[in-house]
């Protein structure tokens, strides 16, 4: 069965494509998302305690579902990459990249040699176990796997220019949260939207593919204006949480505590 990789469905696209978070450690929610028409999910191994194990089982899930897959590793080590590249996931976030000497490492293992030192696992998920032919496995590893790298500090926006220059790097987000941190600057300061414009500025003269996260549809539609590509909205906690904070407060005084029965 052909499967088109989340970069080549980015490039295809005439829309930004709309994913969330997972960071409950369970399938059902994979299948819920899939289920509420999202184009994408992100398994978030940096602020979740999400294993390898439940990453392979949410991507098998998810893709059997009609989602395409994204992981944010929990570091930058680079540690993580070959097995979960070896899952068959379709495409990879970086977090916490800062110079172009950080971003070219992780892009090198990501990409097979010539380019990169990722290595050969062509029985693997990602090779169909040995049923992909060898030259479509790399094809599809090198061109439609999305190596993205998070750029959440100002040092490296400011250095956006040279780290969006490095070879095989094909996809970018931007931490909104942690450059507010890095920055001390409020969203509403012009300096902080600067460094924004500066970064999809950079983004859009590549052809690299900008995504970011947002808390809601109206921002995300505002970010889809502004010209991103792809974005996260809320995550599975937050929605949950939001869906029962708001049937409780629906029910209000008539189940709440001391209220008279029968009103």
């Amino acid at each position: 069965m052909t499967r088109l990789g989340f970069a080549r469905r980015l490039a295809s696209a005439r829309r930004c494509l709309v994913g969330t978070w997972v960071k409950i450690p369970a399938l059902e929610p994979v299948e819920i998302l899939a289920d509420a028409g999202f184009d994408f999910i992100v398994i978030d191994q940096e602020h979740a305690p999400l294993t390898f194990e439940f990453a392979y089982q949410a991507t098998v899930v998810a893709q059997g579902a009609g989602l395409s897959v994204l992981v944010r590793v929990p570091d930058r080590s680079g540690s993580h990459l070959q097995r979960l590249l070896d899952a068959g996931v379709d495409g990879i976030l970086v977090p916490r990249v800062t110079s172009v000497a950080e971003a070219s490492a992780a892009v090198r293992q990501m990409l097979f040699s010539p380019g990169g030192d990722r290595g050969l696992g062509t029985t693997s998920r990602a090779g169909r176990w040995g049923g992909t032919p060898r030259a479509e496995y790399l094809r599809f590893g090198d061109e439609e796997v999305m190596r993205a790298v998070q750029l959440e500090d100002r040092a490296a926006l400011e250095a956006a220019d040279e780290i969006l220059d490095v070879a095989g790097l094909n996809g970018v987000f931007l931490g909104l949260g942690d450059l507010q941190l890095s920055s001390g600057l409020a969203p509403s300061d012009p300096e902080f939207q600067k460094l924004v414009d500066r970064l999809l500025t950079a983004a859009q003269a590549r052809g690299v593919p900008a995504g970011t996260a947002v808390q809601n549809a109206a921002q995300a539609r505002e970010a889809a204006d502004r010209g991103y590509r792809y974005v996260m909205v809320s995550n599975d906690t937050s929605l949950l949480r939001s869906a029962a904070t708001s049937v409780v407060a629906d029910l209000g005084s008539r189940f709440a505590e001391g209220a008279p029965h029968g009103v």
